[in-house]
């Protein structure tokens, strides 16, 4: 698959954005929609994509790349604060080859904390339960 393949309405985060599929939701504004992820690699990853379409980093629109950015940094340092994990990886794929499984923009934050093994990307691991990341959500966004 090309990285400037067109751009399909039906991936799953197009249809969380139109309310067809549910999500725990960590903030959202006009631009910048953040959940947590159903298939956590870490207790409180999270995701933010922009809100207009795109299937990678390299097909957004500089102006959305830049609001991106500032709401990942703004929920990364709520993460931080809300969930005190050692460290945190902000990871961004673009293309199937480099590890991108959905495909509309979007930035991945996983606390890494020292004592436990990081799960696998990508939807392959088990899902979480959702009122964990209920619970997960309403922390971080507090933070916000």
């Amino acid at each position: 698959m090309t990285l400037h393949a067109p751009y399909d309405s039906d991936n799953i985060f197009a249809k969380i954005l139109r309310g067809e599929m549910p999500c725990v939701k960590v903030f959202e504004d006009d631009n910048i929609l953040s959940f947590m992820d159903v298939f956590p690699q870490s207790e409180g990853h999270t995701l933010v994509i922009p809100k207009a379409p795109s299937r990678n980093l390299l097909e957004t629109n500089a102006k959305d790349i830049g609001r991106l950015f500032g709401s990942v940094q703004r929920i990364a340092k709520a993460v931080e604060t809300a969930l005190k994990p050692d460290g945190i990886i902000i990871t961004q794929f673009n293309g199937a080859p480099a590890g991108q499984t959905v495909f509309h923009t979007h930035v991945h934050i996983i606390p890494r904390y020292e004592s436990k093994a990081l799960g696998a990307h990508g939807g392959t691991g088990e899902m979480a339960d959702m009122g964990m990341l209920q619970e997960l959500a309403t922390k971080i966004s507090a933070e916000l």
